[in-house]
């Protein structure tokens, strides 16, 4: 098993990609601290992935919040002697459109959550991750970053999610010494709560079946089927594992092959 005996961090878990991530820690040997805004999304991740109790703990925690997220660090800490991992996927993704219609006020909330959230989240667990020798930082970014879509145009969050790749280069330089890796998954189309909510909605607005609409998405991928939120926490386990030890400072596109750099 991957993770056995880390303790791991996962913020944003709810019902999608952090419930993933979180369940394929657990699955590989880890003890899991479940972050998110919604303590009922927390109670029932934790109690689908561990009806025991006995490997996970779970905090509300707004990661634009510096206390809260430093009492999540602190949980980690007190409940399972340290931090090993952690594993961001909280982010405020709903903010659609270009440079045309945005309200700057709106972007700004994106950056605060998607990028000084997860950097404030990152420092809170820097002195624990430090006093275990070192560990791994898993920044989940976006495809959107570094190709945008045709079909939706997010403009705020692509670019929140570029300047956290950025911050990963110096973080990659910064905390090495120590032993701290950071790295970045970029999820393109993603089957999973979110890309099923688009498909439903453009094929209701089309008057199309939800299977023309997803045959357009998986025309775009090398290979034949959209990446699952299951891919993508695949990669995060493996990211956050001692068998990537030797990688730091890396963007890795989960895509099935849509963009490839």
């Amino acid at each position: 098993m991957l993770l056995q005996n880390k303790t791991v961090i996962v913020s944003g878990v709810g019902a999608g990609l952090g419930h993933r991530v979180a369940a394929a820690c657990v699955r590989d040997g880890a003890r899991v601290v479940l972050g998110a805004r919604t303590k009922d999304n927390l109670a029932r991740s934790a109690a689908a992935i561990d009806p025991s109790g006995e490997r996970t703990a779970w905090r509300a925690t707004d990661i634009g919040d510096e206390a809260q997220c430093e009492a999540l660090a602190a949980l980690a800490v007190e409940r399972f002697a340290g931090i090993d991992a952690v594993i961001h996927v909280a982010a405020l993704d709903s903010l659609l459109g270009g440079l045309r219609d945005a309200d700057f006020d709106s972007w700004r909330e994106v950056v605060e959550v998607n990028l000084f959230g997860t950097l404030r989240m990152t420092r809170a667990c820097l002195p624990s991750l430090t006093a275990r020798g070192g560990g791994s930082v898993v920044m989940i970014g976006t495809q959107s970053s570094v190709a945008a879509p045709s079909q939706v145009q997010q403009a705020a969050y692509a670019a929140s999610k570029g300047g956290l790749v950025s911050a990963m280069y110096s973080l990659a330089r910064e905390l090495g010494p120590d032993r701290i890796r950071v790295n970045t998954v970029q999820p393109g189309w993603m089957w999973g709560p979110p890309v099923q909510a688009y498909l439903r909605f453009t094929a209701q607005h089309e008057g199309v079946p939800e299977s023309e609409v997803l045959d357009r998405l998986t025309a775009r991928m090398a290979l034949p089927d959209l990446a699952t939120d299951a891919d993508v926490a695949e990669t995060a386990v493996f990211l956050a594992s001692d068998r990537a030890r030797a990688i730091t400072g890396q963007s890795l596109l989960v895509n099935a092959g849509e963009v490839m750099r």
